[in-house]
This record gives C-alpha cells, structure tokens and sequence, in this order.
C-alpha cells in the first residue's frame, strides 16, 4: 500500500502536499512514547501518534518511515510540518480513532510491527 492509498482509505488530509514521492507502507504501528517508537520504528512505517512536536518528524526520520498519521483531526504545529517538508516525510490527518485506523490498516493486510 502507498501513503497515498492510505490517505483514500482513511479519509486523511495530506498536511504535507509537497511532498511528491509515494513511499510504500511496509506495516502500521502506533504509540506515542517517543523512545519506545525510536527503538521499534522500521523503514516504510505508517506511524500513527497524536504526538505532534518536532521530535516526531526526527524519530520517523531516523527510521526511514513511510509516514506520520494523526488521528482524530489533530493538526501538526508548522514548524514541525516545515521539518516533514525539509525531510520529505508524509504527515496525514484522519478524522478517525487511532484504533480505526489500524484496523483499516490491518483489514487491508497491511501487518503490524514483526517483533
């Protein structure tokens, strides 16, 4: 599935428009525990937080994630957008739960995290 796929199918709004490449989700996770996400985040991640600060785009760029999900019509400050933009990294907005979003995730054979 591409970042864009998934914004169809969960009715997200891009929060990063300018970011041209559609980078393939290779599995879904979500937690909001930043240190927890550094040590578990994987390349082509779908990585779904309500955390919205700066330190959010560094972790899901440290691990080469496919993309930032919001939940729940959280909005991202700019500053930590203006980041995602620098460093290509996809942030959506979905105005479901996270939890539905995993299982739309999981219902279209999208795995979770292998541990």
């Amino acid at each position: 599935m591409k970042v864009s796929e998934l914004q169809a199918l969960i009715s997200a709004e891009n929060l990063t428009p300018e970011i041209t490449e559609d980078k393939e989700i290779t599995c879904g996770y979500t937690c909001d525990l930043l240190s927890w996400v550094m040590a578990h985040g994987d390349e082509g991640m779908a990585w779904v937080t309500v955390q919205t600060h700066l330190n959010v785009i560094a972790v899901a760029v440290l691990s080469d994630m496919a993309c930032v999900v919001l939940p729940e019509g959280i909005r991202m400050e700019e500053e930590s957008l203006q980041k995602a933009r620098d460093e290509g990294m996809a942030v959506l907005t979905s105005p479901l739960t996270a939890y539905e979003i995993c299982g739309k995730l999981a219902a279209e054979g999208v795995p979770g995290k292998a541990m």
